[in-house]
C-alpha cells in the first residue's frame, strides 16, 4: 500500500523557489516533445532508449538524467491512455460477438464522444528518482528534513528545507520512506511511504455514510460532522471561496482551509467496532448542468478520498451502493414518496417518523436494499409513494 504527505516548502527563500519553478517549467516542454515524438509509435517501451532521448538533447538544458525521468514518465502516461481505449474496443467487439448490439452501440457513443488523443500535460507534476533528489532527514539544523537536487541541468544544484508534518511523521512511523518524489509547485513536495497491508476486518457493525453539501458526513450511529472551534462548517468555508477571484493567494488559501476542514471532520469519526463502510456511488452530479459558484467548489471526490484513506488504513472495507431513493425513503417503514423530504427535515407520509434528513439518508444506506431498475425509476412510483423494503421482506418495490 502506497500512501503520500505534502510537504511545504515556504521555509526556502525566492531564489531557490524560482529555481524550482524554471526546473518544472522546462521538464513539462521536455514531456510534450517527448509525446510528440512517442504518440505514434507501435509499442511504447517502460524505458524509453537514447533513439528517443537523443532527439530533445539538444533543444533542453536538462541533463540526461532529467531527460530520461521524464520520458519513464511520459512512456507510463501514453501506455495508460492508450491501453483503456484498447479495453473499451476490446468488450464493444465481444458484446457484437455475442449479439449484444444494444450495449455495443452504447459504449461505441462512449469511445467517440471521449475519442483519445495526445495527453495534456500542463498539471502532470515531475516525478524524481534518487538520481536527482535526495532525502535527509537526519541533520543537525532547526530544521526537520532536506531535499537535496542536483543533476537537473543548466548547473542547478540546492538543498530545500522542509519541516515535517503530523501526517508525514505518522507515515513514517507506519511504514517507509521511498526514495523518489513529486514536485507539486514551487510551493510543496510530495514524499510517498510503503506500507503493509491492513487486514480486513471479519466481524463488526454496518455503517452508512451520506456526503452532504453543508454537513460533510452523517453516519448511520447518529454522528454528524459538526462546525470547528472557530464556528466553521463546509457551508460557510465555500461562500467564502465562491466570492474569491479564482487563482488569487485568497482562493488558494480558502481551498487548504475547505481541504483542512474535511480532514479534521472524518478524523473524528471512530471506526474501532466498524467492519464496513456503506457510501454513496455519486457520478456525473454536475454533468451537462449549469451549477452555483457554491456547488462547483462542492469537492465530494476529496471527502470520499479522505474517507477511503481512512478505512485502508482502519482495515475496514468501503463499499459504493446506488443513491436512488436514500434521501426519500423512511428508514423506518421503507416508505418512499418525494415529499418526505423537505430541506434538512424529513417527516414519513405514511408512519409519521420524523429525523434529520441527512441522518435518515445514512441509515438507508446502510441497509441492503434490493436494486431498482433504470426502467423503474423512470416510471416516477416516488411521487404517488410506494414501499422500498429490505430483501426478503414482502413488501418491496413492485408493491405500489
Amino acid at each position: 500500500m502506497i500512501k503520500s504527505s505534502k510537504i511545504s516548502i515556504k521555509y526556502s527563500n525566492t531564489n531557490k523557489k524560482n529555481n524550482l519553478k524554471s526546473f518544472i517549467d522546462e521538464y513539462q516542454k521536455v514531456m510534450k516533445l517527448l509525446i510528440d515524438i512517442l504518440w505514434y509509435e507501435v509499442e511504447i517501451p517502460k524505458l524509453i532508449t537514447k533513439q528517443y532521448t537523443d532527439q530533445v538533447k539538444d533543444k533542453t538544458w536538462l541533463t540526461a538524467r532529467a531527460i530520461q525521468s521524464a520520458a519513464k514518465q511520459v512512456s507510463a502516461i501514453i501506455r495508460g491512455t492508450k491501453k483503456k481505449n484498447e479495453q473499451r474496443q476490446y468488450i464493444h467487439d465481444k458484446l457484437v460477438s455475442e449479439g449484444q448490439f444494444k450495449k455495443a452501440r452504447k459504449l461505441k457513443r462512449i469511445i467517440e464522444k471521449n475519442n483519445y488523443s495526445k495527453p495534456i500535460i500542463d498539471n502532470i507534476c515531475p516525478e524524481l528518482d534518487v538520481r536527482l533528489a535526495k532525502i535527509d532527514l537526519d541533520n543537525e539544523t532547526s530544521f526537520d528534513g532536506w531535499l537535496h537536487l542536483s543533476s537537473l541541468g543548466n548547473k542547478l544544484v540546492f538543498d530545500i528545507p522542509f519541516k515535517r508534518t503530523k501526517h508525514f511523521n505518522k507515515m513514517n512511523k507506519l511504514g517507509k520512506l521511498k526514495s523518489g518524489i513529486r514536485l507539486l509547485s514551487n510551493n510543496e513536495i510530495c514524499f510517498n511511504f510503503e506500507l503493509e497491508d491492513v487486514p480486513k476486518k471479519k466481524s463488526g457493525k454496518i455503517l452508512g455514510i451520506d456526503i452532504g453539501i453543508k454537513k460533510v458526513i452523517s453516519c448511520s450511529n447518529s454522528y454528524q460532522t459538526k462546525p470547528d472551534i472557530h464556528n466553521w462548517n463546509l457551508t460557510k468555508i465555500q461562500q467564502k471561496l465562491a466570492r474569491k477571484k479564482k487563482g488569487s493567494k485568497a482562493f488558494g488559501k480558502t481551498q487548504n482551509h475547505r481541504n483542512n476542514y474535511i480532514n479534521w471532520s472524518i478524523n473524528q469519526l471512530n471506526l474501532k467496532d466498524v467492519m464496513e463502510v456503506k457510501i454513496e456511488n455519486i457520478k456525473y452530479l454536475r454533468k451537462n448542468v449549469k451549477s452555483s459558484r457554491f456547488m462547483s467548489h462542492w469537492n465530494y471526490t476529496k471527502i470520499f478520498d479522505k474517507l477511503k484513506d481512512k478505512c485502508e488504513l482502519s482495515g475496514v472495507q468501503i463499499t459504493t451502493v446506488s443513491p436512488t431513493y436514500t434521501s426519500q425513503r423512511c428508514s423506518q417503514c421503507g416508505w418512499v414518496r418525494k415529499t418526505n423530504r423537505k430541506g434538512e427535515q424529513f417527516k414519513c407520509t405514511s408512519c409519521g417518523f420524523a429525523a434529520d434528513a441527512d441522518l435518515n439518508a445514512s441509515k438507508n444506506i446502510s441497509f441492503n436494499l434490493p436494486r431498482i431498475s433504470k426502467k423503474k425509476r423512470l416510471l416516477n412510483y416516488n411521487r404517488k409513494g410506494f414501499y422500498y423494503n429490505l430483501i426478503g421482506e414482502k413488501r418491496i418495490v413492485s408493491h405500489t
